[in-house]
C-alpha cells in the first residue's frame, strides 16, 4: 500500500514538472484585437432647413448624418450643455451637491433674456438653479454657477474653454456661459455640439432635468415649462437643449432613446422655432429606421482550469458591450463563444484565451478576443514539493 502512495507520487511529481512543457491550446488562427466594428452609413439625402446638422450615436459617437457639421455657427444658450457640464462634473466629483445653496450676485441677477428672475442675495439649491437651466434655459441661473464654480464669468469660461479642448471641439469657442450673444459670440459646430451633448448625456444625473415638461421651482412657487418641445412630442426623447438669437437663429441639441439605441440630433441655424424641431425630429427618425444597437445578454464567462499554476484556474474577461449595427443586421443576430477548455501555466494577464464572435447569417460582423483577467504563475519546485508533502499527509492538496 505504501509502495502504491509513493509511485503515485512520483508520477504525480513527474506530471506537475511537465506542465510547462505542454503546448498551449490552438485556437485557430491568431487573433488580434479588432476595431469595433461601424455600421454602414446609409446614403440618403434629408430635406432639412438649417444650416448645421448632426446625427450621431450616443453609445459609440458614430456619426450616421452630416450636413454642415464642421460650419463656425453661433449657438445661443446651447452653449450652455458645456455650463451644465462642468457643472455636473463638479457634483460627481464630489465638489458640489445638489442641497448647496448658490449665491446670486448683482451680474447674475441682471442677466436678461429667458430667466427666472433671482435676486440678488436669494436662497436658492443648487437643484433648482440646475432645474431653471436645464428646463427653462435660464441665463441668471447659468451666470449664478459659472460665478459658483470659477469665481467669476471670466474664470469660468476659461474652464469651459479648456474642457471644449479636452473633448476634442476644436471649432468652439466660448465668451460667455449663457449664450447670449449682446458682446462676442459663442461659436462652434454641429459636430462640436454633439460632443459636447455626448459628454453631458453620459451622466445619469442629467436625464432627472432634462426630461421634465412642467415643474416649479422655489417650493412651487415659479412655474417652468421645457423649451424643448420634443420632450413633450416626440417618443423617446431624453433632452438636451435649445437656444435661439437673431444671429445664432434656432438651434437644439435633441436626444431621444429607443429600444436601447441613444441618438443625439443637432440643429444650428434653423429658420424658426418650429422648423428647428422638424429637422431634429427628422435626423432622429433616421436614425431609428435604420440602426439599432445591439446588447447581448451574455452567461458569466466561466474560470478556465490552468495546469500547474498556483491556482488551480483562472479568471476570464472580454469586451461586452453592444454594437451599433444595421437594423438589418441586427435581426438575426448570434453570438459564439469559443474558449480553451484548459491552460498550461504560466497564464499572463492579458494572454488570449478564447473568442466571442458576432456573426448575422455568414457575415462575422465583430470578432473580439477573450482575455485571462488575472496571472497565474508556474509552481516553483518548493510549490510542487509543499503540495507533495500536503498530499502525502492529509490527502488533499492537489
Amino acid at each position: 500500500m505504501k509502495k502504491r502512495t509513493l509511485r503515485s507520487l512520483l508520477c504525480l511529481f513527474l506530471a506537475i514538472l511537465a506542465v510547462p512543457l505542454l503546448p498551449a491550446i490552438a485556437l485557430g488562427a491568431s487573433l488580434e484585437e479588432q476595431a469595433r466594428p461601424v455600421a454602414e452609413p446609409i446614403q440618403v439625402e434629408l430635406d432639412l432647413g438649417c444650416r448645421g446638422a448632426i446625427l450621431m450615436e450616443q453609445e459609440t459617437g458614430q456619426v450616421l448624418y452630416e450636413k454642415g457639421a464642421d460650419e463656425r455657427l453661433p449657438i445661443a444658450s446651447v452653449s450652455k450643455i458645456m455650463t451644465l457640464l462642468i457643472t455636473v462634473e463638479a457634483i460627481d466629483q464630489g465638489v458640489l451637491h445638489l442641497e448647496d445653496p448658490v449665491p446670486v450676485s448683482e451680474n447674475a441677477a441682471s442677466m436678461g433674456g429667458s430667466q427666472v428672475y433671482l435676486e440678488v442675495g436669494e436662497e436658492i439649491t443648487l437643484n433648482d438653479v440646475l432645474k431653471a437651466v436645464f428646463v427653462s434655459s435660464a441665463n441668471d441661473g447659468a451666470m449664478a454657477l459659472a460665478e459658483l464654480i470659477g469665481g467669476s464669468a471670466e474664470g469660468f469660461v476659461a474652464r469651459m474653454n479648456e474642457r471644449a479642448a479636452e473633448l476634442g471641439m476644436h471649432d468652439t469657442v466660448f465668451y460667455n456661459p449663457t449664450g447670449l450673444d449682446d458682446g462676442d459670440t459663442n461659436l462652434s459646430t454641429a459636430r462640436d455640439v454633439a460632443l459636447m451633448s455626448r459628454a453631458l448625456l453620459s451622466h445619469d444625473l442629467v436625464y432627472n432635468y432634462t426630461t421634465i415638461w412642467i415643474d416649479s421651482i422655489r417650493n412651487g412657487a415659479f412655474g417652468l415649462s421645457n423649451t424643448n418641445k420634443l420632450i413633450r412630442f416626440y417618443p423617446g426623447a431624453t433632452g438636451l437643449k435649445t437656444g435661439s438669437t437673431g444671429k445664432a437663429k434656432y438651434c437644439v441639441s435633441a436626444s431621444a432613446e429607443r429600444n436601447g439605441l441613444k441618438l443625439i440630433a443637432v440643429v444650428l441655424a434653423g429658420e424658426s422655432s418650429q422648423g428647428r424641431f422638424n429637422d431634429a425630429k427628422t435626423l432622429l427618425d433616421h436614425g431609428f429606421a435604420g440602426y439599432a444597437y445591439f446588447r447581448p445578454q451574455h452567461d458569466p464567462l466561466p474560470r478556465i482550469p490552468v495546469w500547474g499554476g498556483v491556482a488551480p484556474d483562472v479568471g476570464i474577461s472580454a469586451d461586452q458591450s453592444g454594437l451599433l449595427l444595421n437594423k438589418a443586421d441586427a435581426a438575426g443576430i448570434q453570438v459564439e463563444t469559443e474558449l480553451s477548455p484548459e491552460l498550461a501555466a504560466p497564464v499572463a494577464a492579458g494572454e488570449t484565451v478564447g473568442v466571442i464572435r458576432y456573426r448575422a447569417g455568414d457575415k462575422i460582423l465583430w470578432e473580439t478576443p477573450v482575455v485571462a483577467a488575472e496571472e497565474n504563475p508556474a509552481l516553483s519546485f518548493g510549490g510542487v514539493f509543499a503540495r507533495l508533502c500536503r498530499l502525502f499527509f492529509t490527502g488533499t492538496g492537489i
